[in-house]
């Protein structure tokens, strides 16, 4: 039996519920970010993800102080999560070596 405790769900736009696996919270900048796996292919005019990408979302609160993930627009502020989230992962593979 597939350990649930890492998976989480999020709805998006059209109100589709999409399942993903949490890899990690990352610290970068002045924010934090979370790094999710798909767990099925998202079929999309404009996405096309499946579990060999990850998905970066920005964490914010709301008005009641409750984490919401945020999709990054900026796709700067995109790469540089991305080569950051690639540089631990990158450590982590070295010391399993």
């Amino acid at each position: 039996m597939e350990d649930q405790s890492n998976i989480i769900e999020l709805v998006d736009e059209d109100g589709k519920i999409l399942s993903f696996e949490y890899l990690m919270t990352l610290d970068y900048g002045e924010n934090e970010y979370v790094i999710l796996v798909p767990m099925a292919p998202y079929d999309d005019s404009e996405d096309d993800l499946t579990g060999d990408e990850v998905v970066i979302l920005k964490v914010e609160q709301d008005e009641n102080g409750d984490d919401v993930y945020i999709s990054i627009e900026d796709e700067k502020e995109l790469d540089e999560v991305f080569d950051a989230f690639s540089e631990i992962i990158a450590q982590d593979e070295n010391e399993d070596s």
